[in-house]
């Protein structure tokens, strides 16, 4: 393996399930000398649907250019829905957010210190009391308020920046708006959305004094792809923690926070490494 490459490559694939998928994959792969470092697959027995991601070393000469025309006749065998991704190659994603600031806060963090690897292009807003913290991250801050006449003006002008910033993944990161039915389409599958794992137990203001007087004994938070149900979209990564009698409202409150910004961050990995796949109402995530 003296000639192996540093770079790595992700193919992902979904189809029907059968024999011989695997098989195949892999012959195609040590045909050219192409170096499995990681596979992960699974065949969905109630939807007959089949789901793999292989992680690849290339040998010195490779092109993805000649990888993929090659694939192509594989891809047709099977009726794959296909992708290569360059694993180095860092995706743009633009975070969304209103007044809470925790969970933009640790996704910046994250992606300072390079455990994120994603490029933020911009911070968009319906508020302005986050527009110090984009600053001192360097990130460009969109003010883009949202009234009751104004809704269809703002996600226009948010499918706008998703467009000209070429945008792969937006981020709600406690974003307080309920994007239209036509805007969920449009960001199938590419927008991630965080909330409290009481819905829709405790829907409205003040989920946690709603949980505090019902004596909940855990807290939790979901973080799942955005569609035009509201918080009913495919689920990607949860979490919880244990709460007791002594907790208020505002510790309740706390531990939601932290529990909310690391869930939301697990999910944008998982996103980001390509690890995750739409399963119908469902996903799949290969980790």
């Amino acid at each position: 393996m003296t000639d192996l490459s540093t770079e790595r490559f992700i193919l992902r694939i979904s189809c029907r399930d059968d024999v011989g998928i695997v098989a195949d994959v892999a012959t195609f792969l040590a045909a050219r000398r192409l170096f499995i470092v990681e596979t992960a697959n699974f065949g969905d027995p109630h939807t007959g649907l089949f789901f793999m991601r292989t992680v690849f070393s290339p040998r010195v000469g490779f092109t993805a250019t000649t990888f993929k025309a090659e694939f192509e006749t594989l891809a047709n065998k099977w009726s794959m829905d296909w992708e290569l991704r360059d694993a180095r190659a860092k995706r743009n994603v633009l975070i969304l957010v209103s007044k809470q600031d925790h969970c933009l806060n640790d996704l910046l963090y994250r992606h300072r210190i390079g455990a994120l690897s994603m490029n933020v292009p911009a911070i968009v807003s319906n508020h302005t009391s986050c527009a110090w913290l984009a600053e001192r991250h360097g990130i460009p801050f969109y003010h883009v308020p949202v009234d009751r006449h104004g809704k269809e003006a703002a996600e226009t002008r948010l499918l706008e920046l998703v467009e000209a910033m070429r945008v792969d993944l937006v981020v709600l990161a406690r974003y307080m708006q309920v994007l239209s039915d036509a805007t969920c389409r449009k960001l199938a599958g590419r927008c991630i959305n965080i909330h409290h794992s009481f819905l829709p137990g405790f829907k409205g203001a003040a989920p946690y004094t709603q949980a505090f007087n019902r004596g909940v004994k855990l807290i939790g938070a979901t973080a799942h792809y955005v569609t035009g149900e509201l918080d009913e979209g495919p689920i990607i990564s949860q979490s919880v923690e244990r709460a007791t009698h002594v907790h208020m409202p505002e510790d309740l409150a706390f531990i939601g926070r932290d529990i909310e910004s690391r869930v939301l961050a697990s999910a944008i990995k998982l996103h980001l490494d390509g690890r995750i796949f739409l399963n119908g109402a469902k996903t799949i995530v290969l980790d």
